[in-house]
C-alpha cells in the first residue's frame, strides 16, 4: 500500500501569480511556493480553481508547476491539478507533471457538454493512465462543475489503484462520509479532503483527512492551528476559530472584485507578498475593495494574536 500520510493536513489552493502585464510570472510563483514552505503546510494544490486554470493555456499551467517544483521537491507535497476541457490537453499536462516530480495530479470532471458516467470515466482514465507513476484525485466541485461525483461513478473509478482521494467540495458533508466508508471498504485506506473552507470542523469532524482550501493561502496558520485543535480533541476551541475564519472569509467575499483579487491585495498587506491580479473575465480589486481587504488582513492579524 503507498504511504498516503503525506497527503494528510492543510494543503493550500496555489494562487495565480501575475505579472503587471497579466502574464504568468515564474518569479512570483517561486516566491509563493517560498512563502507556504516557510508557513510549514503539508503541501499545496496548485492550478485548480484558486489558479485560475480555467482561464490559463497549457504551456501557462506548464510554467506554473515547474516553477512550483523548482521550490517545492522534497519540501511539500504536490499535487498538481491538470483538468482542461478536452481529454489531450488533459492528457499532455498529465504526461509534463509526471516529468516534472509531483506527487499526485488531480482533475474535474469536463465541463459543459452533460456526459454520460462511462465518457467522464474514460477522461479520467485517460489521464491517470498518461501518469502511471502518480496518484490520482477526483475533484469533486458540482456547483462549478455542473456534474456531481455519483456513487457508481466512484464506484467505477476505484477500479483505478492510481485513485487515492476525492477532494470533496460540494456543499453536504454526508458527501465526505459516503466517499470515506467506500473508499475505505474497496482498498483499506482513502483519503478525502475537505473543499469548503468554511466547513473545515464538520469535514474533519466527519472523516475527511485534511483539507485543499482557497483562503488558506491568505491565512494558513489559523488553519494549522484549526487542525491541531481538532487532533487534540479541544473541539470548543475549534468551533470558535472557524466561526472567526467564517468571518473573514464572509468579509473576503464582500466586494466586488473577485474573491482571489481580495486574497492577493490581503497577501500584500500582510505578507508584504505580491502575485499580481486576477484574469479577465474574473473582476479585478475595485477602488471600494482595498478597505473591505485592509480589514480583511486586520481580522486575519487579531485572530493570529488570539489563537496562536
Amino acid at each position: 500500500m503507498r504511504d498516503l500520510s503525506k497527503y494528510k493536513g492543510i494543503i493550500p489552493a496555489f494562487y495565480a501569480c501575475y505579472d503587471e502585464k497579466g502574464e504568468i510570472s515564474p518569479e512570483r510563483v517561486r516566491a509563493f511556493t517560498r512563502y507556504f514552505v516557510k508557513k510549514g503546510v503539508k503541501g499545496v494544490y496548485v492550478n485548480g480553481s484558486s489558479g485560475e486554470c480555467i482561464y490559463q493555456g497549457v504551456e501557462e499551467r506548464k510554467t506554473v508547476i515547474e516553477n512550483v517544483m523548482a521550490e517545492a521537491k522534497g519540501k511539500l507535497t504536490v499535487i498538481n491539478h491538470v483538468a482542461c476541457n478536452n481529454t489531450r490537453d488533459s492528457v499532455e499536462l498529465a504526461r509534463h507533471s509526471q516529468q516534472v516530480g509531483v506527487d499526485a495530479i488531480a482533475s474535474i470532471p469536463p465541463i459543459y457538454f452533460h456526459l454520460p458516467e462511462y465518457s467522464i470515466a474514460g477522461y479520467w482514465n485517460a489521464i491517470s493512465a498518461a501518469a502511471p507513476e502518480l496518484n490520482f484525485v477526483i475533484y469533486n466541485i458540482p456547483q462549478l462543475a455542473g456534474t456531481a461525483l455519483t456513487m457508481s461513478l466512484f464506484h467505477e473509478m476505484l477500479k483505478n489503484p492510481r485513485v487515492i482521494a476525492v477532494k470533496n467540495s460540494s456543499m453536504p458533508t454526508q458527501d465526505i462520509q459516503m466517499f470515506k466508508a467506500d473508499g475505505i471498504a474497496a482498498r483499506g485506506e482513502f483519503l478525502v479532503f475537505n473543499g469548503p473552507d468554511e466547513q473545515f470542523v464538520a469535514g474533519r469532524a466527519i472523516g475527511a483527512d485534511g483539507g485543499i482550501g482557497g483562503t488558506y493561502g491568505v491565512m494558513p496558520e489559523l488553519f494549522l492551528k484549526l487542525n491541531a485543535l481538532i487532533i487534540s480533541g479541544e473541539c470548543e476551541r475549534a468551533m470558535e476559530l472557524q466561526y472567526d475564519i467564517n468571518a473573514i472569509i464572509y468579509q473576503m467575499c464582500a466586494g466586488k472584485g473577485n474573491m482571489y483579487a481580495v486574497a492577493k491585495e490581503i497577501l500584500r498587506i500582510n505578507e508584504n507578498l505580491d502575485i499580481g491580479g486576477v484574469r479577465e473575465p474574473l473582476e479585478n480589486l475595485h477602488e471600494e475593495d482595498k478597505a473591505i481587504a485592509a480589514q480583511a488582513a486586520e481580522m486575519i492579524r487579531k485572530a493570529q494574536d488570539k489563537y496562536l
